[in-house]
């Protein structure tokens, strides 16, 4: 169903002029999927967060090179081992005119660790939150956290008053957004405020007149319009239509280059694509095997990761644009391990194990895919389902939109999917994030929030644990290699590669190309 909702006050929406022709200042993106959900605690996935991150703020947030910044809070320290101080700008107010406080950091702070929030691995190891005064908020951890504030630039703050007005004070969990007011409405601190919303159709959003930070940007109107279609949406860019579009299919690099007015941004981004199974249930819920798990084999495995040939994969659907990953994190995250190789590609060896696990005929089994998340997603799937045909091994390629997909994956009543693919860059940009959100044992607190596939390993959740709280750096590192190198042995998972950025820009617009993927409007200007 879709809906319309306008959003603000008279005098906003009176400078509107939805359907003229854009002025010098309108900024028109596209991106190849909506945004999942205004709601700032609703979904962990780079996109939204990005999105996000233009109207609501949080205690920090990083600059064009990813060093952090003070945001909502101007300055913090540590008072105590367990204890970080945060001190908060004065005299901003949210975009409904409220003040901005301490007690809408402790109500954010109760609403990410709430049932339905995908965000609470963001207080991991956070057991208080006070309002020391109106300005003043301390943080207390049950062990020293010597990197504590490093995500939180999408950890955003919600208005109290806001959320309560609305029953809005918890999270809109992503497999159920109906209804929910925080889905469809936003009201952050952040440089610009939400005018109009049309799910799937497209979001409008105007400089916030009142943000207490200097604006370099020149805009006066943001559009956002999702275009699934890799064709209609560089056709949008080389027409004029739109002055920035994301991704450019890496096909495309050459043709947008190629056109005068318009140009290709292209980078490394710090996120690595992967391969998960369920390895917790003790039967799968979408394979011929029945009565057993042969993903908790290791043989299995290790079969699977040798099936896939990476160097195909990167050279012909990736055209080159991507690098083989040996492990879950990037180059250019803390503890990136330099000198750990991917297992070898040799699908006889692959078929020798299979059948020495007890699967000489192979079996059959689901994957789950995005087609519209990651760079040629649902083509790298199509090319793995037939390298493990090669060994036996028949895969079932359900292939969704990514809304449907995280829905379908994330679910809360248990993670309906036997194999699937997933990308993730670390929020903090440190190992740490990816070890506690991906490779730790399931827990309630949050911990293995993106476990999939229930992954287990005693000694990976005890080293990840002293990770977070070692402040010695050489003995950090150490304690972090060790880790990827157990999970590395254990084949708990099978990473693939790191994708490139590529963003189509025209002539005349300034952007920050950040690393991570995220597009940041204060710092776009229009000529």
């Amino acid at each position: 169903m879709r809906r319309t909702l306008l959003l603000g006050t008279t005098a906003v929406l009176a400078s509107l002029a939805v359907g003229l022709p854009a002025t010098a200042e309108t900024l028109r993106f596209a991106y190849q999927a909506d945004v999942n959900t205004l709601d700032p605690h609703g979904l962990n996935e780079t996109f939204t967060l990005g999105y996000q991150g233009n109207i609501y703020e949080g205690l920090t947030r990083r600059g064009p090179d990813l060093s952090i910044e003070p945001s909502l809070a101007t300055d913090w320290e540590m008072i105590e081992p367990t204890r970080w101080r945060f001190h908060l700008r004065e005299g901003v107010t949210f975009h409904d005119g409220s003040p901005f406080t301490a007690d809408d950091v402790v109500f954010s702070a109760e609403r990410t660790r709430a049932e339905g929030s995908d965000l609470r691995t963001r207080l991991a190891g956070v057991v208080e939150v006070i309002a020391v005064d109106d300005l003043t908020v301390d943080f207390v951890t049950a062990e020293p956290n010597p990197i504590l504030h490093a995500e939180w630039d999408t950890w955003f703050i919600m208005s109290r008053a806001w959320a309560e007005a609305n029953d809005a004070t918890r999270p809109t969990s992503v497999a159920d957004q109906t209804g929910a007011f925080a889905h469809m409405n936003a009201n952050g601190t952040g440089p610009f405020m939400i005018t109009a919303r049309e799910a799937d159709i497209r979001t409008v959003a105007v400089p916030n007149p009142d943000w207490w930070d200097t604006a370099e940007h020149n805009l006066t109107e943001v559009v956002f319009q999702p275009i699934a279609s890799d064709s209609t949406r560089i056709a949008a860019l080389l027409s004029g239509e739109m002055d920035m579009v994301y991704p450019v299919p890496i096909q495309d690099v050459p043709r947008v280059d190629a056109t005068a007015g318009v140009t290709a941004l292209t980078g490394p981004e710090l996120r690595t694509i992967f391969l998960g199974l369920d390895q917790d249930r003790d039967e799968l819920l979408h394979s011929s095997v029945t009565g057993t798990n042969p993903f908790q084999d290791r043989r299995v495995r290790l079969a699977m990761y040798q099936a896939i040939d990476i160097d195909a994969i990167v050279e012909r659907i990736m055209r080159g644009q991507a690098t083989p990953a040996a492990t879950m994190v990037a180059p250019g995250i803390q503890g990136f391990p330099e000198d750990l190789q991917r297992h070898p590609f040799d699908p006889e060896a692959a078929k020798t194990l299979l059948a020495e696990a007890g699967y000489p005929d192979g079996f059959s089994v689901t994957l789950d895919c995005p087609n519209d998340r990651y760079v040629n997603d649902e083509a790298v799937c199509q090319a793995i389902v037939g390298m493990l045909a090669r060994i036996g091994i028949e895969v079932d390629l359900l292939a969704q939109t990514r809304s449907v997909y995280f829905a379908k994956v994330l679910a809360q009543a248990g993670f309906d999917t036997s194999m699937y693919l997933l990308g993730w860059t670390p929020g903090s940009f440190d190992s740490w994030n990816a070890l506690y959100n991906l490779v730790h044992t399931r827990t309630e607190d949050g911990a293995g929030a993106f476990n999939l596939g229930g992954y287990s390993n005693p000694e990976i959740d005890a080293l990840t644990a002293r990770i977070l709280t070692e402040t010695d750096l050489e003995a950090r590192a150490a304690m972090i290699a060790e880790a990827w190198q157990i999970l590395h042995e254990d084949v708990g998972y099978l990473p693939l590669h790191q994708q490139a950025l590529a963003w189509g820009i025209t002539d005349g617009l300034e952007v920050a190309q950040r690393a991570d993927n995220q597009f940041a409007w204060r710092h776009v200007v229009k000529d």
